[in-house]
């Protein structure tokens, strides 16, 4: 099963800037969607915040964190990144890196640790 490993969260002024990373143990990274989500200790499921998909030729993020943040892939490095700029209060959460694959109409996935981001002055 594929291991990930995040890095990169911490403690940032609003406005400020963050880089999360995700990087996997497999050789098959790059057959993989990979996927941040964020959860906040009041709420009981995980945000989906940005998605991409295995070639990193296309995007998809939650409306809250368009403009804002942007996520990337390396397959040669086998690390997806999170690129979160303008951060705001509403941002502080853990932070997951998710990575999903579907063959044959069965899905393998795959989470992170997590990585705490917190937004404060």
């Amino acid at each position: 099963q594929l291991q990930l490993v995040e890095s990169g969260g911490g403690v940032v002024q609003p406005g400020g800037s963050l880089r999360l990373s995700c990087t996997a143990s497999s050789f098959t990274f790059s057959d993989y969607i990979m996927r941040w989500y964020r959860q906040t200790p009041g709420r009981k499921e995980r945000e989906l915040v940005a998605t991409i998909i295995r070639s990193g030729g296309s995007t998809t993020y939650a409306d809250s964190v368009k403009g804002r943040f942007t996520i990337s892939r390396n397959n040669a490095e086998k690390t997806v990144y999170l690129q979160m700029n303008n951060l705001r209060f509403e941002d502080t959460a853990v932070y997951y890196c998710n990575a999903l694959r579907t063959v044959f109409g069965s899905n393998t996935m795959s989470w992170g640790q997590g990585t705490q981001v917190t937004v404060s002055t």
